[in-house]
């Protein structure tokens, strides 16, 4: 079994994973606090709270270099190569939510949101999505709130934010699906949600151009990175459009020949308003829907 080194001196892993850790009994004492966090989020349907209010994340862009550095991006243009082959072939999801807030720039605030925000309950365990070892934990109260940040035998890493709890200690080896926080709404936050960045030597990738959220998988075995494309997504999935580049709005208006839209099974307020281009505010606006109607499998929604 190959090992590869974690980009820290004397540091290596094995890269394939046969099976999560099971969880610890203090994780499941943890867990076990979670009572009556429903009530946070009764005002506003979950799937769909980070639609009122888009929040823009911190972006610190200082380059300094070390493994101890107390930046996001502690990486030196310099250094980053034009593209390159990253295996993801040994993932785990960071949590099963839906995705609630995409990777792109924010017109309101005039920045990029440089990751995805993905639905979770208050205290919800937050997962590695790779093996790994612990940079840093930190909290930063005008944007992430308690954040985690991962390095990974495969290059990337990974920033994990709006904990309410670390699981996990800077320096400490972490396995692919081993728990490392519990999720909240801590820092600059609408509601309880997962802030999720994916970033190779400091340029945050667009989650959505190696994982594939909706099948909670990743697109293929590996990514190529590449300083020209990635901003953008991928998706193989049929009526699916390719994401938006840095320039562009996450909304941008789909087909609309279509009237209505009859819900299947699966089907959240946000995915719908994302298939057809406008946000899951503005689809409740039009079928006068109040934000803690929910939707039914059946139900007939008016797209106009």
């Amino acid at each position: 079994m190959a090992l590869i080194s974690v980009l820290s001196a004397g540091s290596a892993y094995a890269q394939h994973i046969s099976s999560s850790n099971p969880h610890s009994q203090a994780h499941k004492q943890l867990l076990a606090s979670r009572a009556k966090s429903d009530d946070q989020i009764k005002l506003v349907e979950k799937n769909t709270f980070i639609d009122l209010i888009d929040e823009p994340e911190p972006e610190p862009d200082i380059y300094t270099e070390g493994w101890n550095s107390k930046s996001v991006n502690p990486f030196k243009e310099s250094d980053v190569p034009f593209t390159k082959v990253i295996d993801v072939s040994e993932y785990h999801m960071p949590v099963p939510g839906v995705l609630t807030s995409k990777y792109g720039y924010r017109a309101r605030f005039g920045r990029m949101h440089k990751g995805v925000d993905l639905n979770l309950r208050s205290n919800d365990t937050v997962y590695a999505a790779f093996s790994g070892k612990v940079r840093l934990t930190n909290y930063e109260g005008k944007g992430y709130g308690n954040y985690i940040i991962l390095r990974h035998p495969n290059g990337l890493e990974t920033v994990y934010g709006h904990l309410n709890r670390f699981l996990v200690k800077p320096d400490q080896v972490v396995k692919a699906g081993q728990p490392i926080g519990l999720g909240g709404s801590t820092g600059r936050s609408t509601g309880p949600h997962l802030h999720f960045e994916t970033r190779f030597m400091g340029y945050a990738i667009n989650p959505e151009a190696i994982f594939d959220f909706e099948r909670k998988t990743t697109h293929t075995d590996t990514y190529t990175f590449s300083k020209s494309t990635y901003t953008q997504a991928r998706h193989y999935a049929p009526k699916t459009t390719m994401a938006k580049s840095e320039s562009e709005n996450t909304y941008k208006s789909g087909s609309n020949s279509q009237a209505t839209y009859t819900v299947k099974k699966g089907d959240s307020l946000s995915s719908i308003a994302r298939s057809y281009g406008m946000s899951a505010t503005t689809l409740r606006k039009i079928n006068s829907m109040e934000p803690t109607d929910k939707i039914h499998v059946g139900q007939v929604l008016k797209l106009k």
